[in-house]
């Protein structure tokens, strides 16, 4: 009897073994909160004051948090036009103290929706010890953040994090890459004067071709439970997010996510994170035909982008194992400093009052004002490069505008097999473009020197070396592969068979 009794557990603990729910070393969590502005709120995204009047829908703070057993990260985006550096310092400690995230674990990147909160462009405060005059044109003739928004927006962030952390659970992991080419295009093209234009206007005879390139690349990160249920979604692109489909809206990224859900039948979050776009847009300055509607151009972008991402969620390998790691760099990269005779004369520009029908040349003498006194108040800017990895996945960070061909190169010189440029995060520098740009065959909108975007031209190319240095101390994992074929035992024997005419 004992005997037979000790068989039978035997039996017993093989069959559990055979049947037990599979195991994994990775645990994710996946959380959204609301960030939507209230009508009547400014609008950011231009030098100007701008208000919203209706909604469209709702803006989020989007959050994913992995955990493999011996630390923590957090990614988060935000349905928002930038992300000021205090936001992330104070979300940054109140989510240390509270959850035991550290500071560098967590990434906090704005999608650059133009149809969101006022997050920017001047921050509360910011201006208070400068001249009446430049106040005045800081925070009466400028777009300026509320105070009480980023408060919003810094507990929300918290409370995103709170909810994803305490619903962690085990996971399966799949990383892919897909390829959408036909809603995103490089905004800056060469003209036959030997300059680079931004948007030089559809149908202008003196275009010759792209100034640069774009990246096609959709990446995605898909996190299941053990039982094959859809906790969340990542995604990374690069494409301005400056469709906006009227009204307040998270702009494209609404379209993204209601494609990803509705394909898959889920309402996982999806957590956009926005690729190296400072010159990539949806508009397409060689296309001979006349441009989508706002809603339709929304659909547009966000709709392929999340067919693709779908797509590389239904074909991609799942696997347990996705080690996390972290790298961060602060740099302290110098403004460019206007010319003492260039804010003279920018000062009679402005003094001379704004003048009726195209204002562009009293807006930017305007900005050389502001940009004067920053360089005076905080010659250098913080820069953080941040690296986050997700087992063979790299988030590499900017806080710019970044030109793509950056993005391209980080991809390049980064180890991982799966790389994902992440701009706007941790903070807001403006744009930042390549060194070419500012050549004898550069120029265009965003070389223009401004408050909002004004680092020395070596700028890009030091936070593209910082990145990639900082993700080559870390060690990527294997990505995941689908179950090798089993042995081959023999031929279907409905089909070893030679053709039967009679």
């Amino acid at each position: 009897m004992k005997k037979l009794l000790l068989a039978l557990s035997f039996y017993a603990v093989s069959l559990w073994a055979q049947t037990a729910a599979p195991t994994s070393s990775i645990k994710a969590g996946f959380a959204e909160r609301d960030i939507t502005p209230g009508i009547g709120m400014e609008q950011p995204g231009g030098y100007g004051k701008a208000y919203h009047l209706k909604f469209h829908d709702a803006c989020k703070v989007r959050v994913a948090v992995f955990d493999d057993g011996k630390q923590k990260v957090a990614l988060i985006g935000l349905d928002t036009l930038v992300v000021p550096r205090q936001v992330v310092l104070d979300a940054r400690a109140q989510i240390e103290k509270e959850l035991g995230i550290p500071g560098e674990c967590v990434m906090i990147g704005a999608s650059h929706s133009h149809s969101s909160g006022p997050v920017g462009m001047v921050l509360p405060g910011e201006y208070d010890t400068a001249s009446d005059l430049v106040k005045k044109l800081a925070y009466e003739e400028s777009s300026c953040a509320d105070a009480g928004f980023l408060l919003r927006v810094t507990n929300e962030i918290v409370a995103g994090v709170r909810a994803a952390t305490l619903g962690r659970v085990p996971a399966q992991i799949s990383v892919g890459f897909g390829h959408e080419d036909k809603v995103a295009f490089n905004r800056r093209l060469r003209m036959k004067n030997g300059q680079s234009w931004s948007h030089p206007g559809a149908g202008n005879k003196d275009i010759i071709e792209y100034a640069g390139p774009i990246d096609p690349q959709v990446g995605v990160i898909g996190a299941w439970d053990m039982q094959g249920e859809l906790l969340g979604v990542m995604v990374n692109y690069s494409c301005h997010a400056t469709t906006n489909p009227g009204g307040i809206s998270a702009n494209w990224i609404y379209y993204l996510e209601k494609t990803i859900q509705g394909a898959m039948g889920s309402r996982a979050p999806v957590v956009f994170m926005q690729g190296a776009c400072g010159d990539v847009t949806q508009v397409d300055n060689l296309s001979q035909y006349r441009r989508p509607g706002a809603e339709q151009w929304a659909q547009l972008v966000g709709g392929r982008v999340g067919a693709e991402a779908v797509k590389v969620l239904l074909s991609s390998p799942r696997g347990t194992e996705a080690p996390l790691d972290h790298r961060q760099k602060v740099l302290a990269i110098s403004r460019r400093k206007p010319a003492p005779e260039r804010v003279k004369k920018c000062l009679e520009i402005v003094e001379a009052g704004k003048p009726k029908g195209d204002t562009s040349g009293w807006i930017f003498a305007k900005e050389i004002l502001m940009l004067d006194h920053l360089c005076q108040v905080t010659p250098k800017v913080d820069c953080e490069v941040q690296v986050i990895q997700v087992g063979p996945a790299a988030f590499v960070s900017n806080p710019a505008e970044y030109f793509v061909q950056f993005g391209l190169d980080i991809k390049k010189g980064s180890p991982f097999p799966f790389t994902f440029p992440v701009e706007l995060a941790n903070g807001i520098v403006g744009y930042v473009p390549t060194e070419e740009a500012f050549g004898p065959h550069g120029g265009g909108y965003e070389t223009r020197l401004t408050s909002y975007s004004n680092l020395e031209i070596t700028a890009g190319r030091q936070m593209a070396e910082t990145g990639i240095a900082l993700s080559k101390e870390m060690t990527p994992a294997p990505a995941p592969e689908f179950p090798k074929a089993p042995v081959f035992g023999a031929p279907w024997t409905y089909g070893n068979v030679p053709p039967e005419l009679e």
